[in-house]
């Protein structure tokens, strides 16, 4: 549309059926009050708004498809009615409210004059949908921070990785019989790393899925369940209308996803410590740990076992789990039915007899899956035989001052018990001592293998008063029962080398008698032979 903006005094202008495509370069017709551009191939509109006096505006039998194409019209403050039907865009169930709300001062739309109620109703859906745009601005904030405090929580975890790699490593032997070095931290071969830490998201990294029973192969496993809480690593994504966060910084996050609770970075292991309402207590079944060392975890566990008592899963990811004592500490908790320890920053998981361990160790609580695959009581049977043995030989040998060191309270009283003889001070049969002591035994065994780690509250106790009065109690203990066995085994020396002369000749004297008729000697001894056969 050319060569019109000398019309200064055009008051209606009719282009219908033209073929117009496009309308601009309206500019100049300031006196137009009436635009015809029905039955045309329209698609886009633009120059409206600089159209003062127009009023009516026909765009009917068109080829317009949203209201983005048309978004001049919202800017025409003088515009009242037009008309849109027979085009895409009239087809949509949407469209009568969208076009009152981008058109507030129009009277008629499609010849069809607006009501009140119609007005009203394009109103409240126009702050209904202000108040979404605010809500997604929100989220869209909210998402981002939580990206950045993962991105952030996996870049320290990287570069703790990469300065612990330097240190230590470990030695497992390979599937050929031979040794390879491996990282402490994520069980894949050592690499030296020479790029300065960037903040990354680790969602770029391939997934592995978890796995680890031992003779057989790996397979992929669905990385969740329907009925078991949502994989640790899925919860990387966008936040689902359920996720809750509850504390978030540069370089950690605390979220509660339904009924899993998510803990990324260190700091947010003291979101365990803040305010919770008993219900939702009650809710979590599920705690999720990532970018966490697994020694700081373990101080957490028994404040777990007291404030979710629902907790059921425990999950743990990038967490260094590098040795099968740190999964004794487990034990702490109040319930346990399944287990996941992701092969992600756990070398653990690499070694074949770790899931055996677990369930041995793990065997009061009943584990019914480890890693996603069901515990069986093959599983069960096969744990027992390869550590039951080597747990009852390492109780048996280990000192008494040190078990009592090990155990807990209740065992540590009845191991005392055991030890001082009062069982049968107090009228307790042999019987009775004797299945106690086998009961006493099993828990022993298993005690045997714990983690008592450096930074755990056993540590925090042992620099107590109460503490250091306890352990001289139990050296003192000790020591007497020492003192008490090498007197009793002095005094049976001394009484032995007394009696030993008297014992000699009552020996040797019944045998000279006993020999004196050796045919009576020798029908005896055969009598005696046959009658053992």
């Amino acid at each position: 549309m050319e060569n019109l903006s000398h019309l200064l005094e055009l008051r209606v202008l009719n282009l219908a059926g033209n073929n117009i495509v496009c309308v601009e370069e309206l500019k100049g017709l300031n006196s137009l009050i009436e635009l015809n551009l029905r039955r045309n191939h329209i698609t886009t509109v633009r120059d409206v708004d600089c159209l003062p006096s127009l009023q009516r505006l026909f765009l009917s039998c068109n080829s317009i498809t949203n209201f983005e194409d048309i978004a001049c019209l919202s800017g025409s403050p003088s515009l009242t009615e037009v008309s849109l039907d027979e085009n895409p865009i009239a087809q949509e169930s949407w469209y009568k409210q969208t076009a009152l709300r981008y058109m507030v001062h129009l009277r008629q739309l499609d010849m069809k004059r607006i009501t009140d109620e119609e007005r009203r109703m394009a109103s409240v859906i126009a702050r209904k949908e202000e108040e979404k745009k605010k809500e997604g601005h929100k989220q869209a904030i909210q998402k981002e921070k939580r990206r950045l405090a993962i991105q952030n929580a996996a870049s320290q975890w990287e570069t703790q990785k990469r300065s612990s790699t330097g240190r230590s490593c470990l030695e497992l032997p390979a599937q050929n019989g031979s040794k390879e070095q491996v990282s402490p931290v994520n069980g894949t071969p050592t690499e030296l790393f020479t790029e300065e830490p960037r903040r990354l998201s680790p969602a770029g990294s391939a997934e592995r899925l978890p796995g680890g029973r031992e003779g057989s192969e790996r397979r992929p496993r669905a990385p969740s369940r329907p009925n078991s809480p949502r994989d640790a690593r899925s919860s990387e994504g966008a936040g689902g209308p359920s996720m809750q966060c509850l504390s978030v910084s540069d370089s950690h996050l605390a979220e509660l996803d339904g009924e899993t609770l998510r803990l990324f970075g260190l700091v947010a292991l003291e979101a365990l410590e803040r305010g919770w309402g008993v219900q939702t207590v009650g809710a979590v079944t599920a705690i999720a740990f990532r970018y966490i060392d697994y020694d700081a975890i373990v101080p957490t566990l028994p404040r777990i076992r007291v404030k979710f008592p629902n907790v059921t899963h425990l999950i743990f990811s990038e967490t260094n789990v590098h040795r099968l004592p740190q999964l004794a500490a487990l034990a702490q908790v109040r319930r346990l039915d399944q287990l996941t320890v992701h092969p992600e920053g756990n070398p653990v998981v690499s070694l074949a007899l770790w899931r055996s361990f677990a369930i041995f160790r793990l065997s009061h609580f009943n584990l019914q899956r480890i890693n996603g695959e069901e515990v069986t009581m093959n599983d069960v049977i096969m744990a027992e035989r390869l550590f039951g043995t080597l747990a009852h030989i390492a109780a048996a040998e280990t000192p008494h001052y040190r078990l009592l060191l090990l155990l807990g309270e209740s065992r540590k009283h009845q191991l005392q018990f055991l030890l001082e003889g009062r069982g049968r001070q107090t009228g307790m049969s042999p019987v009775e001592l004797r299945e106690n002591r086998k009961l006493l035994g099993k828990g022993l065994g298993r005690a045997i293998f714990n983690y008592p780690s450096r930074n755990g509250d056993t540590d925090r106790s042992e620099n107590t008063p109460h503490a250091g009065q306890e352990r001289a109690q139990v050296s003192r203990c000790y020591v007497q029962g020492l003192v008490r066995e090498a007197a009793s085994t002095n005094l049976k020396g001394e009484s032995l080398h007394k009696l030993w002369s008297s014992l000699f000749m009552e020996l040797v004297r019944d045998s000279v008698v006993e020999m004196r008729d050796r045919s009576a000697f020798r029908r005896d001894c055969l009598q005696r032979i046959s009658e053992s056969k």
